[in-house]
């Protein structure tokens, strides 16, 4: 069956923006700790995500990547992390990069 959009973000994408997310916030100067709270993940989760080794070949189009820094810098600032998923989902979408293998 195929999956829509929306289902294709939820299942394949947003655990890669959130690892990519994660990684950004922490070049920013974030702790784990903090990433972690920021993200409402644990701290496992998130020493998982930065020790992966394997994030550096799973590399998001440039424009995503542009677009995951922005929000870094939005949640650093106060943003709300809910709404900057969606606006880089929607970004994904909008700019139709689904049917191409981005993570």
């Amino acid at each position: 069956m195929k999956k829509t959009p929306c289902e294709y973000i939820v299942w394949n994408v947003l655990p890669c923006i959130r690892k990519h997310l994660a990684e950004a916030l922490h070049r920013k100067g974030l702790s784990q700790r903090e990433v972690a709270s920021m993200l409402g993940v644990s701290d496992a989760a998130i020493s998982q995500y930065l020790s992966d080794k394997r994030g550096s070949r799973n590399k998001f189009d440039p424009r995503i990547m542009k677009e995951i820094e922005k929000s870094a810098d939005v949640l650093i600032n106060g943003g709300d992390v809910v709404e900057e998923i969606c606006r880089i989902c929607s970004f994904i979408k909008k700019e139709k990069m689904l049917k191409e293998e981005i993570c």
